[in-house]
């Protein structure tokens, strides 16, 4: 995800520093006009805005934490925008301890996966002050197409915590949906015809439902990373008593979908779990 928003970044003429533990985007964004760093820290003295995409909680908390992170860098004043995907609480905490810093910070988690990061057609949910907000607007609306502040610090993560309910929890209403067809005798390419034009209709059912008809799970957005997510949503909801009963059970799918060895399909994989033997890869 990061690589293409950098990408956006440049095309929208910002002057950009990077650096990630993996080298090939970094080789790649410098080629394309970005300048390189060596670490977060010096990414962070190089710049008015940082900008972070990392995996889970703990990747975030290291890099804007950790020796050589964001907070040795940064300088006062300076805004630091989080847009990975991260459990609220820790959002929270990082954005108070940075603001004793001078230092404000933002969660904006997105959805819209690698193709809407590719054409920068992303939906951003931002969590912090007003003031922050609107200095990372034009960085927003070169990434994004639907970019909405949500509330103050952690309420980003809360809304990107309800973005992957829904998701996941229509991914497999679909699977379970197409799998009754199929092993019904029914025409499982009718029914999501039929379905399409009626209330049911989603993009969702569109486009993973396509995948899962053509049994083709090459990643848009990794079942493991949707189940980290899942742990996530699950933990957000004990935290503040509320009760999301039909997704325990797609998070468990999730989990035994990675366990099974299908961590890196699309979450579009559920299907494999659901579908008829014989004609499920």
């Amino acid at each position: 995800m990061g690589r293409p928003m950098a990408r956006n970044l440049l095309a929208a003429g910002f002057d950009l520093t990077v650096h990630s533990r993996s080298p090939d985007p970094v080789d790649e964004l410098v080629e394309a006009g970005a300048s390189r760093a060596s670490s977060a820290a010096e990414v962070a003295r190089a710049s008015d805005v940082t900008i972070t995409m990392l995996p889970d909680t703990p990747d975030v908390e290291l890099v804007l934490e950790g020796a050589e992170g964001v907070a040795a860098g940064a300088a006062e004043r300076s805004l630091v925008i989080d847009m990975s995907t991260i459990d609220p609480q820790p959002a929270r905490r990082l954005a108070a301890a940075f603001a004793e810093r001078g230092i404000a910070v933002l969660d904006a988690p997105v959805s819209g996966g690698e193709r809407g990061a590719i054409d920068a057609t992303l939906s951003i949910m931002v969590g912090g002050e007003d003031h922050a907000f609107e200095r990372a607007r034009p960085i927003f609306e070169a990434l994004g197409r639907t970019i909405v502040h949500v509330g103050p610090s952690g309420a980003g993560q809360v809304c990107k915590a309800c973005n992957q309910l829904v998701v996941a929890a229509t991914i497999e209403a679909v699977a379970e949906a197409l799998a009754l067809a199929e092993r019904s005798g029914v025409d499982a390419e009718r029914v999501r015809e039929a379905l399409l034009g009626g209330f049911a209709g989603s993009k969702i059912l569109e486009v993973h439902g396509r995948r899962m008809l053509d049994r083709t799970f090459e990643p848009g957005f990794r079942a493991r990373l949707h189940a980290k997510d899942a742990r996530i949503v699950l933990e957000a909801a004990r935290d503040v008593g509320a009760v999301v009963p039909s997704f325990e059970v797609v998070a468990a799918q999730l989990d035994r979908l990675v366990r099974d060895g299908g961590g890196e399909l699309d979450h579009a994989g559920l299907f494999t779990l659901l579908a008829p033997p014989a004609a499920a890869t």
